[in-house]
């Protein structure tokens, strides 16, 4: 999480929201390193899969973490629907809307990383963690 500009969050819809393991892998990431999230100033696209019908609770979900982590979260999303249909025997992606989509999501993500990565300092200033900081380092 530290050495990324930006972050691509997928998951299967199951039972109406993001996978479990998803959700366990998110909540591995540490709240706080220092006074600083390691997600702070960190661009996210969110993309998700299901078996039926389309659906965008696991999106909303991730979108919700990716923001209560302070994470940009791009506007643009993608979720396939009925998934089993849109992949070739070998795992490549068959062409149609959804695979057009997703290389849309994937543009969009790269040009709000290219906008905000050199900006981070500016956007993620915030005087709640300069106070905790300089908190923890009158401590010591």
């Amino acid at each position: 999480m530290q050495w990324s500009d930006a972050q691509v969050w997928s998951s299967p819809e199951i039972h109406g929201n993001m996978s479990g393991a998803m959700k366990s892998q998110i909540d591995w990431i540490p709240l706080s390193i220092g006074a600083v999230r390691p997600t702070q100033g960190k661009v996210l696209a969110v993309m998700q899969v299901s078996g039926g019908s389309q659906s965008f609770n696991a999106i909303n979900n991730m979108r919700i973490l990716g923001r209560w982590m302070r994470m940009f979260t791009i506007p643009n999303q993608s979720s396939v629907a009925k998934a089993y249909n849109e992949f070739e025997p070998n795992g490549t992606m068959k062409a149609s809307g959804y695979r057009n989509r997703i290389v849309d999501v994937m543009e969009e993500l790269m040009r709000f990383t290219y906008l905000t990565r050199d900006q981070k300092e500016f956007l993620v200033d915030r005087y709640s963690e300069r106070s905790e900081s300089s908190s923890v380092s009158h401590i010591k």
